[in-house]
């Protein structure tokens, strides 16, 4: 979160560091004047937006350009160190400001209205060529991606408080939310093919149709099917696919076997986001977005297929209209982190007895997606709360697993355990089954609460990814030093 800075300290936590006194104090009135035209109660028109900016661009300018004057992130002394925090936290707040006044305005002119849906990569992307020296351009974000993310000072954390502002307000936070859960451009690009074929190899995740149902592997076997860059587009698509498949009735996750030596000849279903492409800072901040917005959402909510143009202020209340399909998730060896969130977004589970869940948020330094809204409906909030905060971990073949897991059987019989799962959803009928979702998500977790909760999401994700607790968690629990990609 936003670091309150003293007005006291200001000036002498960065002189502190030996920045030039011009340029410090020339920053500072930048900071004063966003303070006071974007103060709390101010209310601006959207005929100042474009002076507003010039404002905002201003502070956000000059404050990247004293951080450039320090040494890396990592090779501060203490009075550098302070200095960095003081520039980021008061350029983040008077962006925070800005965002919070113009919103709507922004998003409105982004998507004409309404009438075109953005996902939140091009949303941000298109609001930084409508707002140069503010939000970051891809070529910005690649460029400080080639440093170890201890080197970061944090030039992602703009998006997320843009995002954050866009899921603060009802009607943007309602249209994002729905935009993103229309299909993949590159999904549509593949269907025919995978309709046709009954199969598709998207690289690190892999659609098998065996009669109505699609078995999706996760295929990122040398980092043990963890969550990255390069699976979470893969795994969004395969979703989409599966979804729109019009013979599919529904989908079954599975991890892939594995060539780890600790592990070999083994299926392994995920061992969470990959910690060592974090620590030398090849995660973008935005994967958790997809994560959390596409992903996960559209397990949980299904797909939005309708061709009809979308608008700002499209009814938020109706029923949802989402095309759904039951999903199934076997657990294998364990699910870690982003595994086991998966786990609380599909309808049914099956683990083998030796399998483990976690959640190793604490000693990983972020939040672990939308655990924390989802997780407690599961087992109850004083264990969610141990289990995020405190890192306990739950065997599937225990009281805790089994509030998890559907079903925990013997490693030996947990491919006849799915083919009877399967076979007994789809001897059913399945017709009532996106029906049943839909109504049991109005009272856990109706379209508003996943707004409210992505609000704070965007914005607190985006200052632990770029934390030093998160590089000397790293360091501590992961061994990330000696690590290699």
């Amino acid at each position: 979160m936003i670091d309150i800075i003293p007005a006291a300290q200001r000036a002498s936590r960065l002189l502190g560091a030996g920045l030039p006194e011009a340029q410090v104090k020339e920053f500072l009135s930048s900071y004063d004047a966003c303070r006071a035209v974007f103060g709390i109660g101010a209310t601006r028109t959207p005929a100042q937006l474009d002076s507003d900016s010039a404002i905002t661009r201003d502070l956000c300018v000059q404050g990247w350009a004293l951080l450039a004057k320090l040494p890396l992130k990592s090779a501060r002394n203490p009075a550098e160190k302070a200095a960095g925090h003081a520039l980021l936290h008061l350029l983040s707040d008077g962006s925070r400001r800005f965002f919070r006044q113009h919103i709507v305005t922004l998003y409105k002119d982004l998507t004409k209205d309404g009438a075109i849906s953005l996902r939140v990569g091009d949303l941000v992307y298109q609001a930084a060529a409508r707002l140069p020296g503010i939000l970051p351009t891809q070529a910005e974000v690649d460029a400080e991606g080639e440093l170890m993310q201890k080197d970061k000072d944090g030039l992602e954390i703009n998006q997320g408080l843009f995002i954050s502002q866009v899921m603060s307000n009802r009607e943007t936070g309602y249209h994002l939310s729905r935009s993103m859960l229309r299909p993949m451009a590159e999904s549509l690009q593949h269907l025919d093919e995978f309709v046709r074929n009954g199969k598709i190899d998207l690289g690190t995740v892999r659609i098998e149709v065996e009669g109505p149902t699609a078995y999706v592997y996760l295929h990122n076997e040398r980092y043990l099917n963890s969550e990255d860059d390069t699976t979470v587009g893969p795994l969004e698509m395969a979703i989409d696919l599966v979804l729109l498949h019009p013979d599919v009735r529904m989908g079954v996750l599975r991890g892939s076997v594995v060539e780890h030596p600790k592990y070999k000849g083994k299926r392994v279903f995920c061992s969470g986001i990959n910690l060592t492409r974090i620590y030398q800072g090849k995660q973008t901040y935005l994967s958790f977005l997809y994560r959390a917005f596409g992903m996960h959402a559209k397990l949980y909510r299904g797909i939005l297929v309708t061709d009809e143009p979308d608008s700002l202020n499209a009814p938020q209340y109706e029923p949802e209209e989402t095309q759904e399909k039951l999903w199934v998730a076997v657990v294998d060896t364990f699910a870690i982190g982003g595994g086991c969130q998966l786990l609380l977004v599909v309808d049914y589970v099956i683990a083998e007895t030796k399998a483990y869940f976690s959640l190793p948020a604490r000693k990983e330094g972020i939040l672990p997606g939308s655990s924390n809204m989802r997780l407690q409906r599961y087992i109850g909030e004083r264990i969610a709360r141990q289990a995020i905060m405190f890192d306990k971990s739950f065997q599937a073949d225990s009281a805790e697993g089994r509030l998890l897991a559907n079903e925990v059987v013997e490693p030996e019989k947990i491919d006849q355990a799915v083919r009877d799962c399967v076979e007994n959803a789809i001897g059913s009928g399945m017709v009532s089954a996106g029906g049943n979702r839909k109504a049991m998500r109005i009272q856990t977790e109706s379209v508003e609460m996943f707004r409210s909760y992505m609000a704070t999401y965007a914005y607190e994700q985006a200052f632990c990814s770029l934390s030093e607790q998160l590089i000397a968690n790293l360091e501590k629990h992961w061994n990330a030093k000696e690590r290699k990609l």
